[in-house]
């Protein structure tokens, strides 16, 4: 009866996050290539692998603070379907697999990795309970998987699309910690002190701010992306008024969608305390994502030359 509890405890659909690993090979039209791809796929299943075992380790520090909250207290290790020997077992293999299989594929993804395994340690002991430093975290966690899988196969990463990424993980960081507040009203005290820190006005001003900061970093990034020209198919019907190179500006109204979308779940439905949980059941956030992600495969890879 373990393994299943284990598996949920991985939390499989928080691995979704790790596709960010994709992002420097994407952009720099190199998805394709065997000789990228194999190398970012295997550090998707690295990074999958060190998540899961933070997760167990953030599980077994948070076992007592979980039972108090509405949903973390179905989780197998809060509601006594995992025991805690068990979790560590399985955290401490996941992770030493992980450290091994980056040591083996390369020098910087092993670094990536310890450096990931210690902003994660210092979270769940310390860092989660201060103000400001806590969103930090889980914004810096995000980002070493765009450097990861841009270190793996030396493929440059534009300074844009770091910035990008960034306040991207910043965006949905606060509005987790906004939903959270909402959601757990009178027991966000026991459940994390750090939480009432937190003034409402505050992180509405901050989630806006973000909304607004992935908005200009994200166009500023297309903008500035390298130059390309249309296929003779393409730009043999289209008129010369859409023969601009500067075709990924294309992709920003869905953009601005989704970032809409979701400012809309967190304040009118309440629903940002878990991000990835949201791209899979909000249909229209997920279609965005969809869209937004097949926009930039076709007009990179088949659009252009």
């Amino acid at each position: 009866m373990s393994l299943p509890n284990i598996i949920r405890s991985l939390r499989p659909t928080q691995w979704f996050k790790n596709l960010v690993v994709f992002a420097a090979i994407i952009f720099a039209r190199e998805l394709f290539l065997a000789t990228k791809f194999i190398p970012v796929f295997y550090t998707f299943l690295i990074f999958s692998a060190a998540s899961s075992a933070m997760y167990l380790i953030n599980d077994i520090a948070d076992a007592q603070r979980d039972k108090l909250h509405f949903s973390k207290r179905l989780r197998p290790i809060a509601a006594g379907k995992l025991t805690k020997q068990t979790a560590l077992t399985s955290a401490l293999f996941l992770a030493s697999l992980s450290l091994v299989g980056s040591y083996y594929l390369s020098s910087y993804l092993f670094f990536i990795v310890l450096l990931y395994f210690s902003i994660q340690l210092l979270y769940t002991f310390w860092l989660k309970e201060i103000i400001i430093l806590d969103v930090l975290a889980i914004a810096f966690s995000f980002m070493l998987r765009i450097f990861a899988g841009s270190f793996v196969v030396l493929t440059p990463l534009s300074a844009w699309l770091i910035l990008t990424t960034m306040m991207l993980a910043l965006f949905l960081g606060i509005g987790k910690r906004r939903s959270e507040l909402t959601l757990l009203a009178g027991a966000a005290l026991r459940h994390r002190k750090a939480l009432l820190s937190y003034p409402v006005a505050l992180l509405d001003g901050l989630v806006f701010m973000m909304a607004t900061a992935t908005l200009i970093t994200y166009s500023l990034f297309t903008f500035n992306s390298p130059e390309t020209s249309q296929k003779e198919f393409f730009s043999s019907f289209l008129p010369q008024t859409l023969s601009s190179p500067k075709i990924l500006m294309a992709t920003i109204p869905i953009v601005v969608y989704g970032i809409f979308r979701y400012l809309y779940l967190v304040f009118e439905k309440s629903e940002g305390e878990s991000p990835e949980k949201i791209l899979i059941t909000d249909r229209p956030l997920a279609f965005s994502v969809i869209v937004w992600l097949a926009a930039v495969i076709f007009f990179l890879y088949f659009f252009s030359l």
